[in-house]
């Protein structure tokens, strides 16, 4: 199976993007296809073997709509040039108009040959002239409307379609009686109300395009992060070559406060590099040979050169944009109940309308108010609040996500991260950092701790060690500078000597001490260090014992708040680990989590999950290994750091860029907003519909309240904009 995301046109409301999907689905081939509205795009996921892209063009085709090519990272978010002109154009034209045909109800001064009294014939012209014009504006809903009517997938251009054209067709007939000297078919001339209703329809469009736009601007900010051009070095020349251009293992010049132009590994120099776009953390890394380096970080201290690894589509940030925007064409529980309705919603109004017409007539009614009626039912009833309602909130709900390191990659996730109430825990590289830090210094020199940690990590610097690589990383991470080292040698099973400068230092276990003749006076602090799983650096200079260093997997900063913090919100906490008993239940102390289930293996963390899921509970999984995969993908929501390995992301359905567990809490206090967003959306529109279709129909006529055709088409602008302003509202959540 192949996924693809097309972009679409053509769709207008919740009713194109539902009829869309529905056909999609039918088509032998396709497993899955969800169609986004917001995004104007179609995730399909289909069998390579039966289709390839032009057949799917084509199913989009026959189902009425635009294929518009595959998705390509250039998501455009600016309201073209061309179509803001002409709106400010028809809405002046908009204002002539009602001043032509209203003016005289509002005592402004009339042209004496446009009286409607006066020169009836004239004035009819006039209006007929300015609705032509309107029509070849609102032509693509008129289109629309009949297009999806033969292809039996209904929408709001349908009803607005037969509603105007029912309109325009009987103040035609009204203007030619007039023409022929029945002047008193003047009061049945409707020509404003078809061509406002059809201005108000595009007004719509136009600020429900501005703030779509608005929803897909995080998106939007990750496409625009990498610069467009590279510095690349050919034939031992630096040159400027467009984004397109670098290949692979190019050889990448960055110099202070350029962006890193692709993904790739550093060979040459050190600098330190802001990541917080991708991460959310916004302390600066520091950037040696070896270390990898991602598009759009920005260099901010140093000289580099990387040897480009991803390029394109293949780099970090195209493929977090592709996690995103398939994210947002997934499709909530929740959201598949309000495409179910809007599904059955534009044919029931279709039926109201006729329904309301006849009964006009049988009930008496002037034909042309049976008509003003029908045509007002059709637009007042908009389908379009009730199908954004969830894809807004959650395309605004993924950026928001996305702005805070955190890559949802189904939008289910969020409506299920509502209801977690217990989350699981692996303990290496998840509660710990899963590499070797400086965990305890016990210091008797005269020497502070980062003069003594310098010293070491100079030493260290020579060795291969996991061990002694912690003291690096803890000289780089401290910005303390290595010292000049000789005489290095790697006494096997027992440690490293070196001089440092002047001094010889002699770095090991408790077994070099023995041999060296010195007294372990740290012997009970090191067995206590021991069982806590930390490995044990005793530091001799000049044949003296200085100090005692503990390095072993320190837990996260944060991992003890994190672990208060779901207890507070009456999730249940477990750890699930492979680790021994012993060393699991001394974490397990430190960061507060009283449930410990230790000596696991993969299926048995499968086991456990399903027996808590038994039970009828929503689990929340978070680990990093690729034992943690089976596990992960177990889970009802599966969450992974970013540090760890491939297979375990892609068994997850959340990813942690920053490997910042508190980004648990953040996508739960989120989630938690976007439901509530999204009930309130749905609540709105189905208040809105439940409202005003029943005025439209005229039943509160006897209390004075009724509404034309207009008035219709603006209240359906007004209710489409509810629910969008509403929905933006998620882009203020901000980190817990």
């Amino acid at each position: 199976m192949k996924k693809i995301i097309l972009k679409v046109g053509g769709m207008t409301c919740s009713a194109c993007s539902n009829g869309l999907e529905k056909y999609l689905n039918k088509q032998t081939g396709i497993k899955v296809a969800n169609v986004n509205l917001v995004m104007g795009n179609a995730f399909i996921e289909y069998d390579e073997e039966q289709l390839d892209v032009k057949a799917l063009e084509q199913f989009i085709k026959q189902a009425g709509f635009q294929s518009l090519g595959i998705f390509d990272d250039k998501i455009e978010t600016k309201q073209n040039k061309r179509d803001q002109r002409r709106f400010c154009f028809f809405t002046l034209l908009a204002i002539l108009f009602l001043y032509f045909s209203m003016g005289h109800m509002l005592g402004l001064p009339v042209f004496s040959f446009l009286d409607m009294h006066e020169n009836p014939g004239n004035y009819a012209l006039l209006l007929f002239g300015f609705t032509v014009l309107f029509f070849y504006y609102g032509l693509d809903i008129i289109k629309n409307g009949y297009k999806n009517l033969i292809h039996r997938t209904l929408n709001m251009d349908t009803l607005v379609s037969i509603g105007v054209i029912s309109s325009l067709g009987y103040s035609v007939y009204s203007m030619i009686m007039i023409l022929c000297g029945h002047q008193e078919y003047v009061e049945h001339l409707y020509f404003e109300s078809a061509s406002i209703v059809i201005y108000f329809i595009k007004l719509g469009r136009y600020l429900d395009t501005i703030s779509k736009d608005k929803t897909k601007e995080a998106i939007q900010k990750l496409v625009q992060i990498t610069p467009d051009v590279a510095k690349v070095k050919r034939n031992g020349k630096e040159q400027l070559v467009t984004i397109d251009e670098v290949k692979l293992d190019d050889i990448v010049v960055s110099y202070a406060g350029d962006r890193i132009a692709v993904d790739g590994e550093v060979v040459l120099g050190s600098s330190h590099v802001d990541e917080s776009f991708i991460t959310g953390e916004s302390k600066p890394v520091r950037k040696n040979v070896h270390d990898m380096v991602v598009a759009g970080s920005v260099n901010y201290d140093g000289y580099l050169e990387y040897s480009a690894k991803k390029v394109g589509k293949e780099s970090t940030i195209s493929q977090i944009v592709k996690l995103v925007v398939e994210a947002t064409s997934t499709k909530m529980p929740i959201e598949k109940i309000a495409d179910r309705v809007s599904g059955y919603f534009v044919p029931i109004v279709l039926l109201l309308a006729i329904v309301t017409f006849v009964s006009y007539l049988l009930l008496g009614f002037p034909f042309n108010e049976a008509v003003s009626t029908f045509v007002t039912v059709l637009v007042v009833a908009c389908p379009c609040a009730l199908g954004l309602a969830t894809p807004l909130a959650v395309v605004v709900s993924e950026g928001t996500c996305a702005n805070l390191g955190i890559l949802v990659k189904k939008s289910e996730v969020l409506e299920k991260a509502v209801h977690v109430d217990t989350v699981v825990f692996d303990k290496t590289g998840t509660l710990t950092h899963g590499k070797l830090k400086v965990a305890t210094i016990v210091n008797d020199s005269d020497l502070s701790n980062e003069m003594l940690l310098q010293l070491i990590g100079s030493l260290e610097s020579k060795s291969t060690h996991p061990i002694g690589r912690a003291f690096v990383d803890y000289c780089e991470e401290h910005k303390l500078s290595f010292l000049s080292t000789s005489d290095f040698e790697d006494i096997s099973g027992l440690g490293v000597q070196g001089k440092v400068n002047h001094d010889f230092l002699v770095l090991g276990n408790a077994k070099l001490l023995k041999q060296l003749g010195i007294k372990n006076r740290y012997a009970k602090m090191a067995l206590q260090l021991s069982k806590k799983g930390n490995s044990i650096v005793y530091v001799v200079c000049d044949h003296k014992l200085l100090a005692l260093i503990g390095v072993g997997d320190t837990i996260k900063e944060n991992a003890k708040e994190v672990v208060e913090r779901l207890e507070q919100y009456n999730i249940e906490v477990t750890m699930l680990t492979g680790d021994n008993q012993e060393t699991s239940s001394i974490i397990a102390n430190e960061v507060g989590i009283k449930k410990i289930i230790a000596d696991v293996v993969p299926q048995k963390k499968v086991s456990f999950l399903k027996k808590l899921k038994q039970e009828g509970k929503t689990v929340l999984m978070c680990g990093d290994g690729i034992n943690d995969s089976p596990a992960l993908a177990s889970a009802d929501i599966g969450v992974s750091v970013h540090s760890g390995t491939d297979i375990a992301m892609d068994a997850s359905d959340v990813i942690l860029m920053n490997d910042d567990l508190s980004s648990i809490l953040d996508l739960l206090y989120i989630s938690k907003h976007t439901i509530r967003n999204i009930k309130q959306n749905l609540f709105w529109a189905f208040f809105y519909n439940g409202l005003m279709i029943p005025i439209a129909m005229g039943l509160f006529r006897p209390l004075g309240i009724s509404i034309n055709p207009m008035i219709a088409g603006l209240a359906m602008v007004f209710s489409s904009l509810t629910v969008i302003l509403n929905a933006l509202r998620l882009k203020r959540v901000k980190k817990q």
